[in-house]
């Protein structure tokens, strides 16, 4: 039976990053869900390209055992991410992610995304790769200057740049 990957993508997302998931998801024939961080299902790329995700944060929470993992896709919102912290869609946000590694489910992601797990309390001593605008934010996990760290369960990039090396790795896990 074929792994599924959640993704989860904030508003406004780093198109470049999530497109190369997605890609590489659906060449290998990994089945994804994308989830709209976010109040509806429309979400925008840094750039501004206007996107539909399959459906939104929310409607993953209590979900979380149907998928094996679970892809952060960062982008601009992350850098505002205190001053909405107490949106909804935050919050579920921070609930995926503390279930998701509560679990002990493959998390992956890039830039901020291992600073997020460790906001979420899921990183707890673990290795991480940040970019390095989000490094001093980093608290409890080791921030590394690889350009990507797996640490048990945790697959992290410091960039989008970093993610073809780091996915051909989270694929044979998903195998």
């Amino acid at each position: 039976m074929a792994k599924k990957v959640a993704v989860v993508a904030v508003n406004p997302v780093n198109g470049m990053g999530l497109f190369q998931y997605l890609e590489t998801f659906f060449e290998n024939k990994i089945p994804c869900t994308v989830f709209a961080v976010a109040d509806s299902r429309e979400i925008r790329t840094n750039s501004g390209i206007g996107l539909t995700a399959d459906d939104v944060i929310a409607n993953l929470k209590g979900h979380e055992d149907e998928y094996d993992a679970l892809v952060f896709a960062c982008g601009d919102a992350v850098p505002v991410f205190a001053q909405h912290a107490g949106e909804p869609w935050n919050k579920d946000l921070m609930e995926v992610l503390k279930t998701f590694g509560e679990k002990g489910k493959l998390m992956i992601g890039h830039c901020a995304a291992g600073m997020m797990f460790g906001f979420a309390g899921t990183a707890a001593g673990r290795r991480v790769a940040v970019h390095p605008l989000a490094k001093a934010a980093v608290t409890g996990p080791v921030a590394t200057d690889a350009p990507f760290e797996i640490d048990g369960n945790f697959y992290t990039a410091q960039e989008e740049h970093a993610i073809p090396a780091m996915i051909r790795q989270v694929v044979e896990a998903l195998k």
